[in-house]
């Protein structure tokens, strides 16, 4: 059995749904006896004491190693990997289509595009391919990939329960409705359909009502640019893009919502649903990608989402005592079968075919 397992990704960022899973795998393979570091390309100064870098990875490079590289988008790591001796196991966080980005971010276009395309060239090198999702299993499977499965998610909910921001309570724990949407602020999440919906609830519904968009636009300032116009557009007032956190405000936020809404067109897995769960929230999200996986019967699961629609459905919502009761219960079933999940023992299950003794890869 080979006791080097190293992960291998594009960038480590804290709070990032990627560099969390990297991050507790590696907790996991460790506790469990294994040589296992993390060599990105890049990585963010409050994580990149957890890092080696990049060009390191030829130290520990070699037919005996297994390499997990977590594959989301067009990288340096990809050709690196590509050629190496190792034994791979692709952990597939899916790559949005290069569509989204069109007249935004060029840049991201182009990352999105190669990414795609490189997958495919994964197929016949990786001996294993895991999706966080069957969404994504089932890329890994149209992609050509032999053997794959699913290795989902593993969010620290206790993380969630810490200290909250008073300044963020006391700015926004003021009476007001708080609609939360927790997420980066890009095309794909499609929080241009979330502020016309708010619009509709705010102008029909509620009108001591706000909306907070908690996430980065550093990768597609373009995108914010549009919303903040929507917003001047539509005279919505209390629409509030505070950027990226720190975990105490993160908490914060939750603390002070009333419902949590996601209209995203193209989701991996989306760990915020969960979190808004762990919060006490209700969730009312598209059903797109692998939102209804991770939902798993809680929430409220949209087939369609017109303004009129989600906005009629949260008003329900917050004034139905009965049906918020029954989907906070839902919600909190789905939350014990998460926390009852034992991940290091579905890790070591799932890695059992490339744990053993070694085949040449083709």
């Amino acid at each position: 059995m080979s006791r080097r397992v190293h992960q291998l990704l594009a960038t480590l960022s804290h709070g990032d749904a990627i560099g969390n899973l990297a991050l507790a795998l590696q907790r996991q393979l460790r506790g469990a006896g294994f040589e296992s570091d993390i060599f990105a390309e890049t990585a963010q100064p409050r994580v990149a004491h957890r890092a080696r870098r990049l060009r390191e990875y030829h130290e520990v490079s070699t037919p005996e190693t297994l390499c997990l590289f977590h594959f989301a988008v067009g990288s340096a790591a990809g050709p690196l990997i590509l050629h190496a001796p190792d034994r791979l196991a692709i952990v597939y966080h899916n790559i949005t289509p290069a569509g989204y980005f069109l007249g935004f971010q060029n840049h991201v276009v182009g990352l999105c595009y190669h990414g795609r395309r490189q997958l495919a060239a994964f197929a016949s090198r990786a001996e294993l391919g895991l999706g966080v999702s069957e969404f994504n299993r089932r890329e890994l499977e149209q992609a050509g990939f032999a053997r794959t499965g699913v290795l989902p998610i593993a969010p620290d909910l206790r993380a969630l329960r810490g200290p909250a921001s008073r300044v963020v309570r006391r700015l926004y724990g003021d009476g007001r409705s708080n609609v939360l949407f927790v997420g980066r602020i890009i095309p794909n999440k499609r929080i241009d359909d979330l502020i016309r919906a708010f619009a509709v609830y705010q102008r029909s519904f509620e009108p001591r009502s706000r909306l907070l968009l908690v996430g980065d636009s550093a990768g597609c300032p373009h995108y914010l640019d549009r919303l903040l116009e929507m917003t001047q557009r539509l005279r919505i007032s209390e629409v509030v893009f505070p950027g990226h956190v720190d975990d105490d405000e993160l908490r914060a936020y939750y603390s002070v919502s009333h419902a949590f809404v996601c209209l995203s067109e193209h989701e991996g897995f989306c760990v915020p649903l969960l979190e808004a769960m762990e919060f006490g929230l209700p969730v009312l999200a598209y059903d797109a990608g692998a939102v209804g996986e991770t939902l798993d019967g809680a929430g409220v699961l949209l087939n369609e989402k017109s303004p009129e629609l989600v906005a009629a459905l949260l008003d329900r919502v917050r004034r139905d005592a009965a049906l918020r009761t029954s989907l906070l219960a839902r919600q909190e079933r789905r939350l014990s079968a998460v926390r009852d999940t034992d991940y290091g023992a579905l890790l070591l299950e799932r890695l059992a075919p490339v744990l053993s003794p070694h085949r040449p890869h083709a």
